[in-house]
């Protein structure tokens, strides 16, 4: 789905000012509530907004400690482990990927300790053949979608200019 430079500018509202209601949007931008409302419904029909809502800090709710782990899987279990995964609370996301594992999941935990139960509640899953894990130390570039909307945006803007 392309999206243009008024989408760009949407999306740029909605990501720093993701409080603000749909009437502020439109006045900000100037244009009708209505061209507003129809640009975030087919934003969210296509796709490109997946979800609304507070974003929350692991490290806030008491589990400072961040780990990706990664799990070799046997052949054919691929599945049943990713909903074994989803039954850990602790595991806040999980990826099947390509390379020197079958899953890599970020996992948040209360201090070194609680991650190593984690890490062995992940071993005992029926299908995991070993584990890999990567402590993180510090966040280097917070979670962000800014500049990714902002270079889409430029793209299309400028190849629809020709």
């Amino acid at each position: 789905m392309a999206v243009d430079a008024l989408d760009t500018r949407i999306l740029r509202l909605l990501i720093e000012q993701p409080r603000t209601s749909v009437r502020e949007y439109a006045r900000i931008l100037s244009i009708a509530r209505g061209t507003l409302q129809a640009r975030i419904d087919r934003l969210e029909r296509d796709g490109v907004i997946t979800a609304t809502g507070p974003v929350l800090s692991p490290a806030a709710l008491g589990h400072p400690v961040l780990a990706f782990v990664h799990l070799e899987v046997t052949q054919g279990h691929l599945d049943e482990v990713g909903e074994a995964l989803a039954e850990v609370p602790e595991i806040v996301e999980a990826f099947s990927t390509t390379g020197g594992g079958d899953l890599l999941a970020r996992v948040v935990a209360r201090d070194n300790g609680h991650l190593e139960d984690v890490i062995q509640q992940l071993i005992q899953l029926p299908g995991v053949v070993r584990t890999r894990t990567e402590v993180a130390l510090r966040e280097r570039v917070p979670h962000r979608l800014l500049p990714l909307v902002e270079s889409v945006g430029r793209a299309t803007g400028a190849g629809s200019r020709k």
